[in-house]
């Protein structure tokens, strides 16, 4: 196996004696974001949310969504290309702006990944309970969430080849399930026409007014379009990550745009009581579409596919995050960080992986005391995600201000500026949807997701001036100009 170069070593400065191997190609790269991003876990999760809240053009925002993250993409690819670094956004945002910034963003974004691993996981054990035929109470639903949790953790831990094939597996799984079960439905199933994605099918807000209804509905969209990111994740374990993990974010977005369309699509034109659907008298409309279409064998089929695919997700997930807390250790910026910095021989950072399975453990115990907050930390999940994932942004805009240009092997030339700017606007407007307040009496339930997102910045920044993490590690910091113009002379 190719191991971590002497050249590259430089960027990060690791661990003594502690590296990666580097056995994960294109496909094996693309897999792994791709399944991470899971359109099937969003289109199943919240479909009947979505299309209650607008009716069937709620599909519009798969599009909207992915043609800003793609942006996000672009600028996320040219930052890699210059930093192939494992931990993703911490070292990068690290090395476009600073330690305490850097700190801030992966901080957020280390929340962020830990609810929305427990997310995946909660819906993922409503599958195996309709599988297994049995009763979808709080604690049957804990006690699967939490060995479907360790199960992950096992295979991430047996080796980066194993989390590849599995990441392989998945992505088949999603194939079949979205995208090859959606061209059936509409080929054999179709029973509304295709214009039906432009008829809201009278659903109003309840200011009267259809606009607020559509904006929504958003959340489908912005829970579906993260996780191509873990593709710079695992940087030091890609081979030629310069080039290779951005065409990965960019496949990642593009075939999970294409296959949720097909997949909604398919949904909602053979679903023959649509309008029930829209009025919300079908509360879990995709089994009753399965059954419908499939007949109980093929819907049990189709489950049992799902499964797989969404445990994909989540063991896509632990790696993403247990690469950040590798890299947060890295730096020695947590609590046992040299405990947390060892890679195993399986070149796996084994202890990084348990703390990532046991933080949504917790999480997780935490749902079943409050059931009802699911789809409320969801949205805190995603809102924390974005705005991590715009601190990256907004640090390459100002590193482009100050002369900044990208060196890597992968940029976009003389675009970047521009595609930094409205990747900008757009994180900017998704954050703005995020943070509108949830439907409730209380002052928590209206606005749960600010709450949460204020507990954890104010956390973050507490524990970074009391204990001051940023000043125990020498690594670079604020030299994107400097690196690039090194780069550029050694390359000529």
């Amino acid at each position: 196996m190719e191991q971590t170069t002497d050249k590259e070593n430089l960027q990060h400065q690791p661990v003594k004696g502690e590296q990666f191997n580097r056995s994960i190609g294109l496909m094996s790269n693309f897999a792994l974001g791709f399944t991470y991003l899971s359109p099937l876990t969003a289109v199943y999760s919240l479909f009947a949310l979505a299309v209650t809240l607008a009716g069937p053009p709620a599909i519009w925002w798969i599009l909207i969504v992915a043609c800003g993250q793609l942006l996000v993409a672009l600028v996320f690819g040219e930052v890699a290309s210059q930093y192939p670094i494992t931990g993703g956004l911490y070292p990068w945002a690290r090395r476009l702006w600073g330690k305490k910034y850097a700190w801030i963003a992966a901080w957020i974004y280390l929340w962020a990944l830990v609810v929305t691993i427990t997310s995946i996981a909660e819906y993922t054990s409503t599958f195996v309970a309709s599988l297994f035929h049995y009763a979808t109470s709080a604690g049957n639903m804990m006690l699967t969430s939490v060995v479907l949790l360790l199960i992950m953790m096992g295979v991430n831990m047996s080796g980066t080849k194993n989390l590849a094939r599995v990441a392989k597996i998945g992505f088949w799984c999603e194939i079949v399930s979205v995208i090859a079960l959606g061209i059936y439905l509409l080929i054999f199933h179709r029973s509304q026409p295709f214009s039906v994605v432009f008829d809201s099918m009278g659903v109003l807000a309840s200011d009267g007014n259809y606009t607020t209804a559509f904006m929504s509905a958003s959340l489908m969209g912005l829970f579906m379009f993260f996780g191509f990111e873990a593709c710079g994740n695992v940087a030091e374990e890609v081979k030629n990550p310069g080039k290779k993990i951005p065409v990965a974010m960019i496949l990642s977005i593009v075939f999970g745009a294409i296959s949720a369309v097909i997949s909604i699509l398919g949904y909602l034109l053979s679903s023959p009581d649509l309008i029930n659907i829209v009025n919300g008298k079908i509360a879990d409309p995709i089994p009753t579409i399965l059954n419908q279409a499939l007949g109980e064998t093929g819907a049990t089929i189709f489950i049992v596919v799902a499964i797989i695919a969404m445990l994909s997700c989540i063991l896509s997930l632990q790696a993403a995050l247990s690469r950040l807390i590798f890299s947060f250790s890295r730096d020695k910026m947590l609590p046992g960080s040299e405990w947390m910095s060892k890679i195993s021989k399986h070149s796996v950072p084994d202890n990084a992986m348990i703390v990532s399975c046991l933080l949504p453990v917790i999480i997780c115990v935490w749902v079943y005391f409050q059931p009802d907050s699911l789809a409320r930390i969801t949205a805190f999940a995603v809102i924390g995600i974005y705005i991590s994932f715009q601190m990256v942004v907004l640090a390459a805009l100002r590193q482009r201000l100050k002369g900044w240009k990208p060196a890597g092997e992968w940029t976009v030339g003389s675009w970047g500026l521009i595609v930094n700017v409205l990747a900008l606007a757009y994180g900017l407007c998704g954050i703005w949807l995020l943070a509108q307040p949830a439907a409730g009496e209380s002052f928590v339930d209206r606005w749960t997701v600010l709450v949460g997102l204020a507990i954890v910045i104010v956390s973050g920044l507490l524990y970074m001036f009391i204990t001051k993490p940023f000043g125990r590690s020498n690594a670079p910091e604020n030299d994107a100009i400097e690196y690039a113009r090194k780069l550029n002379t050694e390359q000529s």
